[in-house]
């Protein structure tokens, strides 16, 4: 009956190189969450002038819907960033 091949293993293989593991962050970046909660609160603040005083706001009529875009994109950011977060 043959034998497998990984019973004629030669002295002379590559031994395993060890490497060094790698450092788990236990804490994350520092900039997370204050982006994380900037982002939401421009996002909510940008929508809120929108509906109070978008038509009193030259650049906010100059963009008309695209404001709600702007805010709902702000808070996106935010919930993206807060994936980083642990």
């Amino acid at each position: 009956m043959p034998e497998s091949s990984s019973r004629n293993k030669k002295s002379s293989e590559k031994k395993a190189v060890e490497k060094t593991p790698k450092k788990v962050r236990t804490t994350s970046q520092p900039w997370v969450a204050p982006v994380m909660l900037g982002a939401w609160i421009l996002g909510l603040a940008w929508l809120v002038v929108y509906y109070v005083a978008g038509p009193d706001v030259p650049l906010m009529k100059d963009l008309g819907n695209w404001n709600l875009l702007i805010g709902m994109g702000l808070i996106a950011v935010g919930f993206v960033v807060s994936t980083q977060w642990y």
